[in-house]
């Protein structure tokens, strides 16, 4: 799944779930961003450098983008993000789960 996040509003930009994401996924969806909204000073990534395709900083080098890399604090925020994309049955199985889990301490 990839997400687009504003960093300073927190509007969700895009939204796009594909069984497996390539490189040329990610550049398309940041290319439709970049004509509406404009190319932004960086990308935050929530995944490490190593993950990022060369194609994809390539391209982001090109347009003078930078790349950024999530700090652990981030990854909190993103898991509340993945909280709030969860159908409801999922959420309440997530609920039970966390709650057993806490019965058993």
């Amino acid at each position: 799944m990839l997400r687009v996040i504003d960093e300073f509003t927190r509007e969700c930009l895009a939204i796009r779930v594909e069984r497996k994401l390539k490189s040329r996924d990610v550049i398309d969806t940041l290319e439709e961003l970049f004509v509406s909204h404009g190319p932004p000073e960086h990308i935050r990534s929530d995944n490490g450098p190593e993950f990022i395709p060369i194609a994809l900083r390539e391209w982001l080098e090109k347009l003078n983008v930078k790349t950024l890399i999530s700090s652990q604090a981030r990854h909190g925020r993103m898991d509340i993000v993945r909280g709030w994309l969860r159908p409801p049955a999922a959420q309440q199985q997530a609920q039970r789960r966390t709650a057993r889990k806490r019965n058993l301490l």
